[in-house]
């Protein structure tokens, strides 16, 4: 059961987490209008969908991202304000110690941290893209492809020099067909240009020239146009990197093992953002345990040295997890930032006990 303190502590937490929420959310919308004011007034988007398609899903993802750097900042904030107003002093003289103190901060943050969960496996998927929709009719250049080669189910292999978002056409279009063990070549096509006619797998080929293979039915068949149906279409092609984004977490394994039948590098990146929307809710206990630790005792010198601290670890971690010369070892670094949690709870107990 719930003692007063409790309630206080967690009321605090939840608050302060809030309320700097909502502060770095609205700075963080001035800065993004300010910069791309200029392609919504020239693209003509309306502000209703400004409003409601694009920042309104901007508030809920940038929210989520930056969640666990602000329940940091959040604890450390409060926490060191108890220190410095001798709130936490009589805590320590009752003889209370150091995790019965630390419980409530644990319960709050597992209540953020399931919302976190919630947040990046079912809400986050269909908000993100609403908004990349947004982005990509009213903001983001048109996208090209250049030297594109997968392979598709049916051991299909696909060829195309560039492909043009703005007129919907792949260049120098070729596909080969290989018997079940890959060992021999049974089909080659070959078309100067091919469109995808959307919504559907039918592709209108331009100049094509078609082969069968093999004895005694090999034939060539040329043409001005065709229109042929394959099991795939332009939008698995043609992707951008953020595609994962908008895709629930069964969604996303689904693609992930198309996209390793299709041998796409882009695999590794796919599988951390899986992985992250189950991890990075976690860091959260971590976090809050580091806060706590270090700003739970009123120094001379005020809280500006527990920022710093906090600050610098936490932008520490948070940056090598996201270079991608570090995303193999990225579990690494939330092992080592978890040990200096639970050194830090062990020396606050010990001081705490003398």
């Amino acid at each position: 059961m719930l003692k007063i303190l409790d309630r206080y502590i967690i009321r605090k937490f939840l608050t302060t987490f809030f309320f700097m929420l909502g502060i770095i959310m609205l700075l963080a919308m001035v800065f993004d209008l300010s910069e791309r004011l200029s392609e919504f007034i020239d693209n003509q988007a309306p502000i209703s969908a400004i409003i409601l398609d694009y920042y309104g899903n901007f508030i809920l993802y940038y929210g989520n991202m930056f969640s666990s750097m602000i329940i940091f900042v959040s604890v450390i904030w409060f926490t060191a304000k108890l220190a410095q107003d001798t709130e936490i002093i009589p805590m320590w003289n009752s003889g209370r110690p150091f995790h019965r103190f630390l419980r409530p901060y644990m319960i709050a943050a597992t209540v953020l941290m399931l919302i976190s969960l919630v947040m990046n496996h079912f809400i986050l998927p269909r908000s993100n893209q609403t908004r990349l929709e947004f982005e990509e009719r009213y903001y983001r250049d048109a996208m090209n492809v250049e030297d594109y080669h997968a392979e598709y189910p049916g051991n299909q292999v696909v060829y195309f020099s560039s492909y043009v978002q703005e007129n919907n056409t792949v260049n120098d279009f070729v596909l080969e067909k290989w018997d079940k063990k890959k060992e021999r070549e049974i089909y080659f096509l070959k078309a100067r240009t091919a469109v995808n006619i959307p919504g559907t797998n039918k592709w209108k080929l331009s100049d094509y020239y078609e082969r069968f293979l093999g004895y005694p039915n090999d034939s060539v068949v040329e043409g001005k146009s065709k229109i042929v149906s394959f099991n795939f279409k332009i939008d698995e092609m043609a992707t951008r990197d953020n595609v994962a984004e908008a895709m629930t977490y069964s969604e996303l394994k689904k693609f992930i093992e198309r996209e390793k039948e299709k041998g796409s590098g882009n695999v590794p990146m796919y599988e951390i953002e899986l992985y992250q929307r189950t991890s990075y809710p976690f860091a959260t206990y971590v976090l809050t345990i580091i806060g706590v630790s270090v700003s739970s005792r009123k120094k001379r010198g005020g809280i500006g040295g527990e920022y710093c601290f906090g600050l610098r670890n936490y932008f520490y971690l948070h940056f090598c997890n996201e270079g991608n010369d570090c995303c193999s070892n990225e579990n690494w670094f939330s092992g080592v930032f978890g040990c200096l949690g639970t050194e830090c709870v062990v020396r606050i107990d010990c001081l705490h006990t003398l």
